[in-house]
């Protein structure tokens, strides 16, 4: 049972938790959750503000005795990402959360601990009246997810503090000091009208379903499969050799998930199915074996369909499979100074098909501003070729990582005395928003952190149990160090 949570360790945690599963909060809506969160600020007498983005800031005195130390923010974001393999309205329906052994997940759906975790802890902060700190400042920000809407719209003198506690990592143990940028690229193929039917040719429905796909950034180095890669490189084969015409295609769902699902519904000459079944069934195996260890679910389908409309006219069907199979995706460079680390990512995550149009989104990401400019203009230049129209969309900065930093030493130092260990420094290669926090506060001494949380983004989302006792712990000595 999921209330069963509101007894795990620490209970404060995890009863803000549990109640933030059963609030709906998807990216870009925002209103019931921040109606929530004014509603909590304002019950425990806490000066509760709301900027003209949505964002939730709520501040807490030092504690007695704390006064003259310094202000710290602690901030993470209210939005969650939407992926579900089962009948879930994620504007209405709360989150099944379920303890399963170490771990905390959901039934088939993203749990929300990216970065409900994060909420939770800091909720439990300000309604703790038995903690030593300085003043505390805690920054809700809105829309995250998809194009870091709330960060970007903060305002330079919202904040007093000038050392920020951001609670939007998924490693315990791990202090994070810089993150990568990323930029989104809107292309379009657009025609006048679709091409009519070929007579003689049938329908048929292809879908390419069970892939694991994950969050775009941390999970990309995993070499997961791109359902959008796939299903295009099956298409290039059977518009070759079976006179195939594509008709629609909806691969994909968020910019920030590698895509899990793709379908197409597509047009063939009658006489050619028995041959297009086998090849369906033979890419199934290939994607099988090349994907073993890495993808274990991999499903490849096809069914008689009901005849299009139109279908997409055959010059663009041609160039848009010549593109997203031209198109670079996954791990495009690695960090020198922070080994293992991913410095530059493209992720092709959705293409969809509308009347007389073919959107795609990417998302490149980079810890280097040059490398990411590089990499937008690679995929820039082939889709351009393809004759598509290439728009930059939300872009962010990345946060340039200060191993000298007088908060990460303090941190270092605080979790040295409670473990007796070193925590690892690491960059993470996701968009954190101290990235554009820095640019709007510059000299704002940053820090990130979190307890393991593993396939954000995905319906395997999943917490640690004992990593958010350690959080907290760790969270709480801080506090009283700084």
């Amino acid at each position: 049972m999921s209330a069963e949570i509101k007894n795990l360790d620490p209970q404060p945690v995890w009863n803000y938790f549990y109640d933030l599963t059963q609030v709906p909060r998807p990216t870009h809506s925002m209103k019931r959750i921040t109606e929530y969160m004014l509603a909590f600020g304002q019950s425990h007498s806490l000066e509760t503000v709301q900027d003209e983005t949505g964002n939730i800031l709520i501040r807490k005195p030092a504690t007695p005795g704390y006064e003259q130390r310094r202000t710290v923010v602690l901030q993470a974001h209210l939005d969650m990402v939407p992926q579900t393999l089962v009948e879930h309205d994620f504007l209405k329906d709360p989150i099944d959360a379920r303890i399963d052994g170490e771990w905390v997940k959901a039934n088939r759906t993203t749990l929300g601990a990216d970065n409900g975790i994060g909420v939770a802890l800091i909720m439990a902060v300000l309604t703790d009246t038995s903690l030593k700190h300085g003043a505390l400042e805690a920054l809700f920000t809105v829309d995250e997810e998809d194009g870091m809407v709330g960060v970007n719209g903060l305002k330079p003198d919202l904040l007093k503090g000038r050392i920020l506690l951001n609670c939007d990592s998924e490693e315990e143990g791990e202090l994070f000091v810089g993150c990568a940028g990323g930029t989104d690229l809107n292309i379009t193929f657009r025609y006048r009208k679709g091409a009519p039917l070929i007579e003689g040719d049938v329908a048929v429905k292809i879908c390419l379903t069970g892939l694991k796909g994950g969050h775009s950034g941390i999970d990309i180095h995993l070499g997961r499969a791109n359902a959008n890669k796939l299903m295009f490189r099956f298409l290039k084969e059977a518009v070759r050799d079976f006179g195939v015409r594509l008709a629609c295609i909806d691969g994909g769902t968020l910019r920030n998930a590698i895509p899990r699902e793709a379908t197409a519904i597509i047009t063939l000459p009658g006489g050619n199915v028995e041959a297009l079944w086998e090849l369906v069934a033979d890419c199934q195996e290939l994607f099988r074996a090349e994907y073993a260890g890495v993808e274990a679910d991999i499903c490849f389908t096809a069914e008689m369909a009901e005849q299009p409309l139109s279908l997409i006219p055959e010059e663009i069907q041609d160039d848009l499979i010549n593109a997203v199979e031209g198109c670079p995706n996954g791990v495009i460079s690695m960090l020198h100074d922070f080994p293992g680390t991913v410095e530059s990512s493209s992720n092709l995550a959705t293409v969809k098909s509308g009347k007389d149009v073919i959107e795609v989104r990417i998302l490149a990401r980079s810890s280097s501003d040059s490398r990411k400019e590089w990499l937008c203009s690679s995929l820039d230049s082939v889709f351009s070729l393809a004759g598509a129209k290439v728009e930059y969309g939300s872009a962010y900065g990345g946060w340039q990582p200060d191993i000298h930093s007088p908060i990460l030493k303090t941190m270092q130092e605080t979790y040295q005395r409670l473990y007796d260990r070193k925590p690892s420094v690491k960059v993470i290669h996701a968009g954190l928003e101290c990235g554009i926090i820095q640019e709007t506060y510059p000299g704002m001494d940053m820090i990130s952190f979190g307890p393991d949380v593993v396939h954000p983004h995905s319906p395997d989302e999943a917490v640690r149990i004992a990593s958010v006792r350690k959080l907290w712990d760790f969270t709480v000595a801080t506090l009283e160090d700084i």
